[in-house]
C-alpha cells in the first residue's frame, strides 16, 4: 500500500486571526478551488468549524466526472491547526492538516496531506501522470489565490 504525500507552505501577510477566520469557514473551500472543480457544498457548512463537523461537497476532478466527497474534522484548535478526512469520495485514504502559525510580518500556513490513490497497482501508475499533477495544480491554484486576496509577502 503506497501513501503519498503532498506538502506545501505558503506565507502571507495577515493574522492568524485573519487565517484562521478565513481557512475555517468551509464556504471559502470554493474560492480557493478552480472554477473547472464544480465545487459544490451540498451540507455541513453552516456552522464555523468544530471536530466532529461532516461537510459533503461534489468535486469534478477529472475527465468531467462529478464526485461526492465527504470529509470530517477529526481535530480542531482554533488558531493553530485543524485536520480534515475524507469518509467517502475518490481517494483510498485523505488526510489533511492544516497548521498556521504567526511568523514575522504575518503567518505561515502549512499543508500536509496524506493520501492513497484507488485502485492499487493501476492507481499507482497513473498517479505520477494525473493524480499528482492535479493536486499541484489545485494547490498552485490555491497560492495564487490567496496571494491575490491578501496579498503577498
Amino acid at each position: 500500500m503506497k501513501i503519498y504525500r503532498l506538502h506545501k507552505k505558503q506565507n502571507l501577510p495577515i493574522s492568524v486571526i485573519q487565517a484562521w477566520a478565513f481557512l475555517s469557514d468551509p464556504k471559502n473551500l470554493k474560492i480557493i478551488t478552480p472554477d473547472y472543480m464544480g465545487f459544490h457544498i451540498l451540507s455541513g457548512a453552516d456552522r464555523p468549524m468544530f471536530t466532529g463537523q461532516i461537510i459533503q461537497y461534489i468535486v469534478t476532478p477529472v475527465l468531467g466526472i462529478k464526485t461526492k466527497w465527504v470529509t470530517e474534522i477529526t481535530h480542531s484548535e482554533e488558531n493553530k491547526y485543524f485536520v480534515d478526512e475524507q469518509r467517502f469520495g475518490p481517494y483510498a485514504l485523505w488526510h489533511h492538516k492544516h497548521f498556521i502559525k504567526a511568523i514575522d510580518g504575518g503567518v505561515e500556513m502549512e499543508d500536509i496531506i496524506d493520501y492513497k490513490v484507488p485502485f492499487g497497482i493501476l492507481g499507482q501508475l497513473v498517479h505520477p501522470i494525473l493524480v499528482k499533477p492535479k493536486l499541484e495544480e489545485i494547490f498552485n491554484y490555491r497560492t495564487k489565490k490567496l496571494e491575490a486576496l491578501f496579498g503577498k509577502y
